[in-house]
C-alpha cells in the first residue's frame, strides 16, 4: 500500500521570524525530513509556494512573496522576501505571524509598499524599508483592502474594497437581525464559493506619501463588480502614465443578465471630471462581445493593450491581445498569428513591442510580439512560464513543470538562452526525493489527427516491469494539459506511488489551434471521449503498462469524463476517481451559477428542444448508470457552487444502489478545490488508498 510511504516523516515549521506579540506560531519554511525518498502528501504541503514578484526600479533587487502551510495548525502564512537581482542575499522580511503580501516598490525604490493587518484588524496598506524596518501603516479605511495600485507619480492610489450588494433581511426587518435567511429575487445570488453579499469596487484616493486620503468609489451607486470574480485582481486595472486616467475592467450587468453573459469591457475613467469611456465596443469586424480584461498603457501613454474574447457567453474563447491607438481610436488584433491564448503580457520599455506568455503544444512559453504582429518565441524546454515582468534589460518570471513547482528565473532580453534560476525555495525537499520523468508522445486519433500525450514515469522507472497506469482526464473543459504543477492533481506524487500517468491533450484544449480548442463545445460525449480512450489504448500497447490494472481519474470536466467513461469503457478500467464532476447535465443546467457556461457548451436549457441540446443532454453520465460495473470514488465539496456537491452524492448513491463498490469523500468547507492543509492531506491519502486497493492488491 502507498500509505506505508507516508509514515516516518518529521514535519515542522522553522521559526524563521519572531512574533511581536502573543500571536499564533510563525509558519515559515519547513524543515521536513523525508524517509524513503518518496514524494508524499506531507512533503507537498511543506513546500513554499512562490507568489507575486516585484523588481526594484533600478533592476537591482526583487521583492517577492511565499506562502507556507502548516498541516498540524491547518493554516497558511504569506511572507515577503527580498533578494538581489542575481538571487544572492535572499532575506526574509516578514516577522509577524499575520500574512503580508501584494508587495511593490515605492518612493524611487527607497520603500516597499504592501498589504498587512492594520490596527483595527482589517487588511491595510503599509510601507517599510527594503530591510524590513520602519514599518508604518498608511491607510485606515476601516474595511479590508483586496488590492492597491499606486499612480505613476505616487500622488494617488487605487484601492479595491467591497461594497454591500443590496439590502439584507435585517434592513427590511430590524427585529429579525439574527435571522440567517436570504430573500432572493434574481440570479447570481451566489458565485463560485460565496454568497454574493459583497461585491468589489475600485476606489481612488489621494496619497501624500504619509497617509491615504478619503477614497472615492469609481462605481458609486452601482452594483457592478470590478475586478471580476472569482479570479480577477489588480491586473484588471492600470493608470495612464500621466496619472489622469484609470483603465478598469468591468461587466456592467447584474442578476440574470450577469449570469448569462461574459461581456466585460475596458473603461477609461477621467480622474478630473469623472467621465467614463468604453473602448471595447464598435471594433468593426473584430467584435469584442466576450471578456475584455487586463488593460495596460504603453510607457509613453500613446497606446493601450488588453486581452479580449470575441464571443459573449464563451468563457474559453481565444484570449486575444488587442492594442488601441489612444489618439485615433484605431484597434488592432495584434496576436493574430498566435493561434492560442495570450495569458499575460507586458510592454517593452520602448513601447515598440510586447512580451507575453501563452500555451502551445502543451507548454507555456514567453514570446516577443512587435507592433506588426510578428511573434518570436524566447524560452525553450519542457516547462510552463508565467508571472512575467521586466527587470531592467532582463525578463523576470516563474517556471514550473510536472516535476517541479515554481521558482523564480531571469534572462537577458537579448539572450534568453542565458536563463538563470534565482530562487531554490524547495531544494531541501527535492534533494530528499527521487524524481519522476516525463516524455511527450504523439498518437493518431480516430479521425486521423495527431494528439500530444504526456507520459509521466515513476522514479527509477524499469521498462522491463509492468506498472499500473492512470488515465488523467483534464478539466476546464478547455484548460491545457501543459506542464502544470498542482498541489492536488500532482503528476510527480502519482508517479512516486509507482503509477504511470497518461495525460492526453484531448479535443477541446488550447495550444493546438482554434479548431481543436472549439470542438468540445456541444459535444461532451463525442470526439473528446474518443481521444481519451485512444490515448490509453495506444499507450497500453507498451510492454511496461499493465493493461489489466488501469485507472481513470479527473476533476471538474475531468470528473464528468470519469462519470461518462464509467458507462462506456468496455471493461478497460479497474478503478475510477471523479472529483467535482458533473453526473447529471440537466441538474447542472439549473444548479450552476454561471449560466453562460451551460448555455454555450450545452446549447441552452434542456427544455429547449433542438439538435444541439438533444445531443448534449443525451450524453449525461446518469443516463448510462446501468452500465456501471467498476469501483468508483466520488469527491466533492459543499462550497462548490459551480458544480454542486449533489452531483457527487447522486453518483455515489446510484453506484451503491447498483451494487458497484463506491466511496464518497465530502468536504463541507471547501470549494472547487481543496485548500486547507489537513483536507489536502486527507485528499491524497484517500486517493491513493482507493487506487492501491483496486490496482495493486
Amino acid at each position: 500500500m502507498a500509505l506505508t510511504a507516508f509514515a516516518a516523516i518529521g514535519l515542522s515549521s522553522c521559526q524563521t521570524g519572531k512574533n511581536t506579540s502573543d500571536e499564533a506560531p510563525f509558519i515559515g519554511r519547513s524543515n521536513i525530513t523525508i524517509e524513503g525518498r518518496r514524494l508524499t502528501p506531507e512533503a507537498l504541503w511543506a513546500m513554499g509556494r512562490i507568489g507575486s514578484m516585484a523588481p526594484s526600479p533600478d533592476g537591482q533587487r526583487v521583492a517577492y512573496t511565499v506562502s507556507y502551510y502548516s498541516v498540524p495548525l491547518n493554516k497558511s502564512h504569506r511572507v515577503i522576501y527580498i533578494m538581489n537581482a542575481d538571487g544572492t542575499g535572499n532575506t526574509l522580511l516578514t516577522t509577524s505571524a499575520t500574512s503580508e503580501g501584494d508587495v511593490c516598490w515605492m518612493k524611487n525604490g527607497k520603500k516597499l509598499a504592501f498589504l498587512a493587518q492594520g490596527d483595527d484588524g482589517t487588511n491595510q496598506l503599509w510601507e517599510m524599508n527594503p530591510d524590513g524596518t520602519a514599518r508604518r501603516q498608511l491607510s485606515h479605511t476601516g474595511k479590508d483592502l483586496e488590492g492597491f495600485l499606486l499612480s505613476p507619480d505616487e500622488s494617488q492610489v487605487l484601492l479595491v474594497m467591497t461594497v454591500k450588494n443590496g439590502p439584507r433581511v435585517a434592513d427590511k426587518y430590524p427585529d429579525l437581525a439574527k435571522s440567517t435567511g436570504r430573500i432572493i429575487t434574481d440570479l447570481m445570488y451566489k458565485h463560485w464559493d460565496e454568497w454574493v453579499d459583497e461585491i468589489p469596487h475600485p476606489f481612488v484616493a489621494s496619497f501624500d506619501g504619509q497617509s491615504v486620503g478619503e477614497p472615492k468609489d469609481l462605481l458609486e451607486g452601482t452594483l457592478f463588480e470590478s475586478p471580476l470574480r472569482p479570479f480577477g485582481g489588480m491586473e484588471q486595472f492600470t493608470w495612464s502614465p500621466d496619472g489622469k486616467t484609470v483603465a478598469y475592467t468591468c461587466r456592467k450587468k447584474t442578476g440574470m443578465e450577469y449570469a448569462r453573459s461574459t461581456d466585460s469591457d475596458i473603461y477609461l475613467y477621467n480622474i478630473a471630471n469623472g467621465s467614463v469611456v468604453n473602448i471595447c465596443k464598435e471594433c468593426g469586424a473584430n467584435k469584442n462581445m466576450g471578456y475584455d480584461t487586463n488593460p495596460a498603457y504603453s510607457p509613453d501613454g500613446s497606446r493601450i493593450a488588453w486581452l479580449s474574447m470575441e464571443h459573449d457567453g464563451y468563457e474559453s474563447d481565444q484570449n486575444r491581445l488587442f492594442v488601441m491607438d489612444i489618439a485615433t481610436g484605431a484597434k488592432v488584433f495584434l496576436s493574430k498569428d498566435f493561434e492560442s491564448n495570450v495569458d499575460e503580457f507586458v510592454w517593452a520599455p520602448n513601447g515598440e513591442s510586447l512580451y507575453f506568455a501563452g500555451v502551445w503544444h502543451g507548454e507555456t512559453h514567453i514570446y516577443r510580439l512587435d507592433l506588426e504582429g510578428k511573434v518570436e518565441r524566447l524560452t525553450q524546454g519542457q516547462y510552463d512560464f508565467g508571472g512575467i515582468s521586466l527587470m531592467g534589460d532582463k525578463m523576470l518570471c516563474k517556471r514550473h513543470s510536472f516535476l517541479e513547482g515554481d521558482e523564480i528565473y531571469a534572462f537577458p532580453l537579448n539572450n534568453p538562452q542565458q536563463i538563470a534560476q534565482l530562487t531554490t525555495e524547495n531544494k531541501h525537499i527535492y534533494d530528499q526525493i527521487d524524481r519522476a520523468t516525463c516524455e511527450p508522445r504523439w498518437v493518431k486519433t480516430t479521425d486521423g489527427k495527431q494528439m500530444l500525450v504526456w507520459v509521466i514515469y515513476p522514479p527509477k522507472f524499469d521498462p522491463n516491469k509492468k506498472y499500473p497506469t492512470l488515465l488523467f482526464c483534464e478539466g476546464g473543459p478547455q484548460s491545457p494539459v501543459s506542464q502544470f504543477w498542482s498541489y492536488r492533481w500532482n503528476m510527480s506524487i502519482m508517479a512516486a506511488n509507482d503509477y504511470i500517468i497518461v495525460a492526453p491533450n484531448r479535443r477541446g484544449l488550447p495550444g493546438f489551434g482554434n479548431e481543436w480548442n472549439e470542438e468540445i463545445s456541444g459535444d461532451y460525449g463525442g470526439q473528446c471521449m474518443k481521444d481519451l480512450l485512444t490515448a490509453i489504448d495506444e499507450l497500453s500497447k507498451e510492454p511496461y503498462i499493465d493493461a489489466d490494472r488501469l485507472g481513470c481519474v479527473g476533476a471538474s470536466f475531468g470528473g464528468y469524463s470519469v462519470y461518462w467513461l464509467a458507462g462506456h469503457h468496455d471493461g478497460r478500467f479497474k478503478a475510477f476517481i471523479a472529483h467535482d464532476g458533473i453526473f447529471n447535465l440537466e441538474m447542472q443546467y439549473l444548479e450552476t451559477e454561471e449560466l453562460w457556461f451551460t448555455d454555450w457548451d450545452l446549447g441552452g436549457p434542456y427544455w429547449e428542444k433542438n439538435a444541439k441540446t438533444a445531443h448534449s443532454y443525451a450524453n449525461s453520465p446518469h443516463l448510462f448508470i446501468e452500465k456501471w460495473d467498476t469501483p468508483i470514488l466520488c469527491i466533492h465539496s459543499e462550497r462548490d457552487y459551480r458544480i454542486l456537491a449533489s452531483q457527487a452524492m447522486s453518483a455515489f448513491n446510484a453506484a451503491i444502489l447498483r451494487g458497484v463498490p463506491a466511496e464518497l469523500l465530502l468536504y463541507p468547507d471547501e470549494n472547487h478545490w481543496v485548500l486547507k492543509p489537513q483536507n489536502g492531506v486527507l485528499w491524497q491519502r484517500t486517493y491513493f488508498e482507493w487506487l492501491d486497493k483496486w490496482l495493486k492488491n
